[in-house]
Order: structure tokens, then sequence, then C-alpha cells
């Protein structure tokens, strides 16, 4: 059936003949009426266009559910595939999103009336759609109002206490007289800029559509602009404006912009907008300047959750998410009927105002008439503990902070009451399947006038006389003591992620000496850096090492272990993914390591050398340590349950091979049987390694000539062309042999390739194997990484990547008669560089490195640097050389095509084999190398995509996989040592 998807009146109920009003709920729905409206609308809202379009044909009710204006709404942010161009109604605009023909787009019929319907759900939306703000100023004034406030009175009065609304402070801004509707259009009119977050990807709107949707919506919630990265699209408006001297303090400010969190805010709404009920991310503190218009705020303290609002907290990773009416809803239908003292504290702000939230406070935000405004959050001494017990692992913390004593169970207070700091079993939920805590805000109790509102909500709930207290020291208390960042599941809310939080640490500590001893508490509560402390000093003592001095006490870097430089020595202890894989990310690097001394490889020149290595214990309150080169199983390890009879029969049972079955088995691939080892979660491997002397890379990259880092290039490709000759280990004692425990694919052609080249499957079985369990619901894990992957590549990556990678057995098979080492990590931070000797001298390389020769003078002329050491082989594996070009391409080369020819042209080995005439294959795709690395950048267990699309961010618009490819990785193509 051809269905008409702006106007069809066929097989509607007819009205009643005798005029009188029918209920045409009961006939129209079915058995669908037992549903209320509101779920109604939210079922429709997972349904597409055309699903919608159909629905609408079946009753007359339907046909009323199907047309409303936040139901396409909703559709049109829901599946946006490019920026909004807003065409008077989001029916019309969701169309044009669709891209359908031109007979669709048809004038509108008149409209049909039915009698017989009524609906309170859809009038009061209705209602919000309408109203007007104009008398809504009037508020009770109770956020304090103070003008030309000096830094020491704002720092002891309000600063991490109380808000407060500060005129003055942007007198003086270009912006207060040219940030008008008027002259933005004017300036800005083809500019993009992204919207309120409707949707789980960025909506973009450029400014001229913006403002026409602006003047001729009537939503109920409309959509404002709310752009982080405003100052890209119109970098003018960064000078328009200044941080006020109250807020310059700002800690993130020690982050590459690239690597900082979202900070500052341009807000442009029309009436009726504004945000939500919320908590600022990771309990930053922020202020908030008006340019133009009038916004209404309320606040709450921390820990009081407003009416009407839901605090989702999920256990397994700590992750905030807020249910709640928006905005106008909760001052229409919520505020009014809340007791005075239960009323939050609220203003007006007007024009020219700023208002300072502090960390942790809830806040709702209404714009009463178009405004304007600009926002930066920001971290400083006052909420910087804060800020590190927000994203430190671990959920009742989280849920304590938002939602106070509502967000324990009943059982905890006796033992908080007594100071007990341990509370796993008490908060825990005595339900294991679990995942996610509800804490909702209640309503208060009729007799709790004249006491403190806290004893009253602890009252009701018989939680005695406890009181919530937003200090560092009641919180701590439900902080997971045991869990760190280095091995804990890192909540997605996070405002950054678990290594840029790492290295904002220590980056701090390095840059900002004099704030060591605040840095040094928030490491303690976010990264266990306390505990990780005195377990190197265990090793140190042992090994008869310097103990570490004051300034060595945190971690340096961002990797994935704890890593510490004490006097000349390198000590890394394994925590990543646990035990077992700390075993396997040990001993597999010891095994490399007696590999290259074994056949004398010149890479072993280019890595530090090993001076101990070991396993450290806990138990019973004391440090044991056990040397541990590798072989055998230590005794400390034998009695862990994921010991199996294939570790006790070759010389490295924690090697390549084992590694491989672990990571396979770890894929879903392989049955588990490893156990739980959660019984010897108290065991670290550790390595001790002598200390690189110059810098690293990451710290030098935009001070390094060209030359420089063309040589780093060049160097690069020999050290990776060392260790892609470097013999593997036999893998007769550990492989699988094909088929027997390992799932394989049966509808392809994965067991004929098998049959017929057993000698190869033999060693690439395990990788493919795990490529192909990768494979599944892939689309699903591109969606949840979301934004900046677009949306409608994710669509079509099934069909872009292979149904079986098996197939690439036969690309390998003229190349790879066997597997090679694979280090899967040369990032920036991996790399060690050195100055060339002064004096005027002349460095010069091997020609058959391609090297530039670089000088050095001593009259007073920029050194230069070329590369020592290449570090942190704990992620060895074996598979694919291509693997090894992912991270050196995009994180080192940043994604330089002069760079990665550089690197090729040093290298030198080949990669694939060209098409013969006899070739199997038939789809010519795999024969390009670009196409085999975009698989694996897909495949990545780390989010490639999101450094690609944030690399090139013309891809963002791009159709195809194919589009992508050709950018990052056509150069492959033309490698002519490439076959």
């Amino acid at each position: 059936m051809e269905v008409n998807l702006e106007n069809n009146t066929s097989e509607l109920p007819s009205e009643s003949s005798a005029g009188v009003p029918k209920d045409r709920r009961r006939e129209a729905l079915g058995n669908l009426c037992v549903l209320p409206d509101e779920i109604l609308c939210e079922i429709l809202i997972s349904l597409t266009p055309l699903d919608i379009a159909r629905l609408s044909c079946v009753s007359s009710v339907m046909y009323i559910l199907c047309n409303e204006e936040p139901l396409w709404m909703s559709l049109c942010l829901n599946n946006v595939n490019r920026h909004i161009e807003y065409k008077g109604s989001w029916k019309k605009t969701a169309l044009h999103q669709l891209d359908l023909p031109n007979q669709y787009h048809e004038a509108c019929k008149r409209p049909l009336h039915f009698d017989g319907f009524n609906s309170l759900f859809l009038y009061r939306r209705l209602y919000r759609c309408y109203t007007s703000l104009n008398g809504f100023s009037f508020d009770r004034g109770t956020v304090e109002r103070k003008e030309n406030i000096y830094l020491e009175e704002f720092q002891r009065e309000y600063d991490g206490r109380k808000p407060v609304l500060i005129s003055g402070l942007a007198d003086n801004w270009p912006a207060r007289k040219s940030w008008t509707t008027e002259q933005l259009l004017a300036k800005y009119g083809e500019e993009k800029f992204r919207l309120s977050q409707r949707s789980s990807q960025k909506i973009t709107m450029k400014f001229k559509d913006y403002l026409s949707y602006m003047q001729i919506q009537h939503d109920e919630d409309p959509l404002y602009i709310f752009d982080e990265k405003f100052g890209n699209s119109a970098p003018d408006l960064l000078n328009d404006y200044s941080v006020p001297h109250l807020f310059q303090e700002d800690y993130f400010d020690i982050l590459d912009s690239e690597k900082r969190p979202p900070f500052r805010w341009l807000i442009i709404g029309p009436e009726r907008s504004g945000a939500s009920w919320h908590v600022d991310p990771a309990l930053t503190s922020a202020w908030n300047t008006l340019i133009s218009g009038r916004k209404r705020w309320a606040l709450y303290p921390p820990g009081r959750v407003p009416s009407g609002v839901t605090v989702h907290v999920n256990e397994e990773d700590g992750d905030v998410n807020i249910d709640g009416p928006s905005s106008l809803q909760w001052w229409l239908d919520f505020y009014p009927l809340l007791p005075d003292a239960e009323k939050p504290i609220e203003c007006t702000q007007l024009p020219g105002e700023t208002i300072f939230v502090p960390s942790g406070w809830w806040h709702c935000v209404l714009n009463l008439e178009t405004t304007i405004a600009v926002t930066q959050n920001f971290v400083n001494s006052k909420n910087f503990e804060f800020v590190c017990l927000d994203m430190s692992p671990g959920y009742r913390h989280k849920g304590v902070c938002r939602a106070g004593v509502l967000a324990l169970d009943e059982g905890s207070f006796e033992d908080l009451n007594k100071n007990v700091l341990c509370l796993d079993n008490k908060l825990s939920s005595s339900d294991p399947t679990r995942k996610e805590k509800r804490l909702k805000m209640c309503q208060p109790l009729e007799d709790s006038k004249n006491e403190n509102d806290t004893n009253s909500l602890s009252k009701y709930h018989g939680l005695g006389s406890l009181e919530f207290s937003y200090d560092l020291n009641f919180l701590a208390m439900f902080l997971d003591k045991e869990r760190d960042h280095y091995n804990s599941l890192w909540a997605s809310g996070n405002c950054i992620g678990q290594r840029e939080m790492r290295e904002w640490l220590w980056k701090l500590w390095l840059g900002r000496p004099w704030l060591r001893d605040l840095i040094w508490k928030g490491a303690c509560i976010a990264l266990n850096a306390g505990k990780w402390f005195e377990r190197v000093g265990e090793i140190c003592a042992f090994h008869g090492l310097p103990s570490p001095l004051h300034d060595e006490k945190l971690p340096v870097g961002m990797g994935s272990n704890p890593v510490y430089l004490v006097a000349d020595y390198a000590i890394k202890i394994f925590v990543e993914d646990g035990l077992e894989a700390s075993l396997y990310g040990l001993g597999t690097e010891l095994e490399f390591y007696s590999l290259l001394h074994k056949v004398n490889s010149p890479l072993k020149n280019y890595i530090p050398g090993i001076l101990a290595s070991g396993i450290l214990l806990f138990e019973n309150g004391l440090y044991t340590v056990f040397p541990w080169d590798g072989k055998c199983i230590p005794e400390v390890i034998a009695n862990c349950n994921f010991i199996s009879m294939k570790h006790k029969k070759i010389d490295y049972p924690f090697g390549v091979w084992n590694k491989k079955q672990f990571e396979c088995q770890n894929a879903g691939m392989l049955p588990c049987k490893s156990g739980n080892s959660g019984e010897c979660s108290l065991i670290w491997p550790y390595i001790v390694t002598k200390r690189c002397s110059g810098e690293i890379y990451a710290e030098l990259r935009d001070t390094l000539s060209w030359e420089d880092t063309l040589n780093l290039a060049s160097f690069l490709g020999e050290k990776l062309r060392n260790l892609h000759l470097l013999p593997c280990p036999s893998s007769d004692a550990s492989l699988l042999t094909v088929g027997e425990q390992i799932e394989l694919p049966h509808d392809n052609r994965f067991m004929e390739i098998a049959a017929d080249k057993i000698h190869i499957t033999a060693e690439w079985n395990l990788f493919i194997s795990t490529l192909n369990r990768k494979r599944k619901d892939l689309s699903d894990r591109l969606t949840k990484w979301g934004d900046p992957i677009p949306c409608k590549l994710i669509e079509k990556v099934a069909e872009y990547i292979p149904h079986d990678l098996a197939e690439f057995l036969d690309i390998f098979e003229e190349v790879c008669k066997s597997c090679t080492w694979v280090h899967s990590d040369v990032m920036d931070d991996n790399i060690y560089m050195t100055q060339c000797s002064s004096g005027g001298s002349t460095y010069h390389l091997p020609a058959e490195d391609g090297y530039v020769n670089c000088y050095s003078s001593n009259s007073g002329q920029k050194h230069s640097w070329h590369p020592s050491h290449i570090l942190d082989f704990s992620n060895l594996s074996i598979g694919d050389p291509i693997l090894d070009l992912i991270p050196i391409h995009l994180d080192i080369f940043r994604g330089d095509s002069r760079l990665l020819k550089q690197f090729l042209k040093s290298y030198g080995l080949a990669l694939g084999r060209k098409k013969s005439l006899n070739d199997s294959v038939e789809d010519n795709r795999f024969h390009r190398l670009s196409y085999r690395a975009m698989c694996y950048c897909i495949l990545h267990d780390d989010n490639i995509l999101g450094a690609i699309f944030s690399l090139w961010k013309e891809l963002k618009m791009a159709n195809s996989w194919e589009e992508v490819e050709e950018t990052v990785w056509g150069d492959l193509n033309d490698y002519t040592a490439g076959f």
C-alpha cells in the first residue's frame, strides 16, 4: 500500500451519526487502550517514520498520536544524517532528512478533527508548547547578589561553599555589544553550531537556520545552541570575552587542547528552553555570564535530589545518568507543589550578571526569553579532590555525592556511625544480578517544619542521626579502597578517559610542584597512589635499589600499568586486566628479551635492559617478593586456579603462544578455564629496567624540526623491520590444532582453507578466530563508542568487513609463512629521544637507514634530537605486521602521509602479495593493503575510529568506508615493497 506521509485519512472511523460524542479510545486502540498515552508515545518513538505513517492509517486515535510534533521531533533528532534544516515543522524536517520524493512534499490539507477523544497528557504537552513566560521572572531571590567582589572575599565566602550572583565582571567585554542575534547572524550565519544534546549523536545547525527555527518553533523543550567547539567554528568569539579574575585558576589548562575535556560553551536559546536538573560533570565548578535576555535559576546543595528527578548509578562502572522532567515542565508541574521549606535556592539572572555554581550543586535553568550566554567549568584548589573523587572507580561514592543519604542502604548506617570505613558488604545489594541503583528524592514529611531537612529525610528512612556532609572525609568513606584506575571499568560519563586522567595528574606533578601535596591527595583518591608507592618501595628494598624520593612518589605518564622512575631505574608493576593478563604480559616480555639476546638482534640495543623481574605478594599484612625470570611456574602462582597442564610443558609457561590463546579465550572463542582469580588479586608481577636518558617524544613533539621528525620515521621503520624479522618461538607445544577446541565458522570457506593450508592455519588460526569473534556485535560496539564515528558508516560496517576473516589467509600465504612479533603499542609516550652531541659536530647515521644528518652547535642554536629507545613491550603479540602501523601512523605521525612514506622506505618488508591468475579470492579488495589496515582499525579493541575521525574531521561526511580507507591508508597501496 502506498502511503502519503503528509496526510492520509483512509480507513478512519466515521463520526457518530447521532451527533453524540463517542469514546473513541477503546474502539480505536483495541487492546492497547490499557496503556496510558505517555507509554504509547514512548513506544512510537522507537518506530521508523515509515512505520509511523502506516500506523497513522489504523484509526483516528493513532492518527492523532502519530502526527504529534514532539513525536516527529524525536524521530528527526534520533535519525540525523546531516546538519538540520528546520522546515517549519518537525514532521516536514524529518521527511526532508529522509530525502523523500518531491510528490510527498505537498502542502498540508485542512487539519482533521475528531470528537470523543481527550488526553490530559497531550493537553499538558500542548500547553507547555505555547505557554508564555513573560511574567515568570518573579522569584524569592535567595541567591546572594554581589558587586565588585574581591578575589579574597570570593575564595573565603563562596568558592566551594555556595552560589553567588555577581555583577560587573563583564562590563568591559566586547561581547556585551557585539553578541546580538543580528550581528552574529551577519558574521556567522553560515557557520554550524552544536545544539543541546537530544540524541546519541552531535546535532549541528547553521546559525541562520537556527535563528529561523528559534523564531517560529513552538516546542515544549526547544533546542538551544550549546556548543563546546564554538572556538573552532567561530574563533573570533574567544576574543570577545575573558575569564573573570575570580575564576582564572584552572588545573585542566595544563592538558593539550585535544586532550582537555569540554570546558567552555556558547549558549543561545529561545523562551522555554533551558537545562534540566543536573550536577556539572566531574563535580567541577562553573561560572555563567549572561549577555542578553533573562534566565531563571534553581539550585539545591549537594546530596539534595530535586523532586521528580531520579539518579541512576551503574554498579559495574559507576556511570551516572539522571532522569527528570524538562526545565519548563519542572517549573510548571513540580515547583508550585513544593512547600517553602523544600523550595530551591533561586534567582533571575539579568544581562551582564555572572552566576557562580560550586562543585556538586544541583541546578536547573529556564530561559524566560531569547538569551545569549557563555559559561566555563574549571578545577581549582577548592574542588580538585572532589574531581578526583568523582573519577575514581566504584559507584557508591558517586551515588552519595549526588543523592546524599538517600543513596545508602539502611543496613549501612550503624557501621557508618561507628566510623567503619570498609563498607563492601553493607552497601552492596543483596541481589547479585542488580546492575543499577535508582536513587529518588522522596517527598518531605508534614511534621518536618522545625527540623533540619537532612535529619527529616534520615528519620523518614530510619537512618538515625546520620547527616550528609559534602566533605572529602565523609565522601571518601564510600570509596572502594581496593579499586584503581589501572584495572577497573571506566565510567563512560567521565569527562576524560583513563589515560588522560593519569596524564593530567602526571603533568600537574611535573608542571606545578608547589601543588604536590594537593596533587598527592587527589592521586591517592583516584589512583590508589599511596598503595602503589608502598608496593614499589618493597620492590626497591628487596633488590637493593634506592628508595623512591618525595619527587618520585607518583606513577609516570599515562600508561596502563603504574611505572616509577627511581634514580637510574624504571620499575613497572603489571596490573592491566588483572593477574592472569599481567602474568602473560610479563611472561611474554621476558620471553621476547631472551630471544633478542639469543639471536643477537640489533633491536636489543634500542630497548631498555632488564635488571630484575619478579612477583610481589601481599599476605597477612606483609609483602613478599619472589624473583621470576619468566621460566617455569612460580610457587606463588602455582596455587592459582587458572594454571593448566599446558603451562607446565614449555620453557615460558606464560609466553606469547599461551598469551594468544588467553586473548582468544577472552574474545569468547574458547571456553574460559581460568576460573575466578579474585583470590589472587593481591599478587603483582613487576619488572625493573635501566632508565633511559633523554625525553619522551610526546613532550618534544611540538618543538622538533621536520628533519628530526623524518629521522624518527626512519628509525621506527628500521626497528620495526628488525622486530618483524625476529623469529617467533615454536608453536608446536602450545598452539591448538585446527578445529580441536577453537570455535570456527561453519557456513563459510574456513574449513576448506584450513584443510588445504594446514601449515598456515596452524600459526594463524588463533589470530583469525579472534578477529571473527570481534566481528560479532560490531555495530553495537561502534554505536556505544558513538561520536565522532558517523552513524551512517556504522550502518554500513557489516557490509564492509568480510563475513569470514579467514579470507585473509589466502593473502598471507605467499608472504607470511610464519607469524611475526607485533609490538601493538608504539605510541608517542613510548619513544625516547636524546640530543645530538654539542660542539658543532654533525651526527651521521647509516645511509641505508634513510636518516637525515643532524647538526648540533655550541653557538646557541637549537639542538637536534634523535630517537634512542622504544619502550613498553608488555602488549607484545604475534600476528599481522600491519597492526603495528596503526598506532605509529595515527598517534606518532598524526596521519601525515609523508612520515608514513618515510617509515615504509626504511621498513622495506613485504606486507602482502599481488593477485595472480590462479587466485581463488574473487573479491579484489582483499588485495589492497589499505583494506586490511582499515579492517584492523574497525575491529580493534580500542576506539581507533575515534582517533581517525578526530584527525580527519572531513571524513565525518564520508559516504562509505572505502572513502575513509583511501584517505587514511591509501598510501599503503603505492608501497612498492609491499608485495
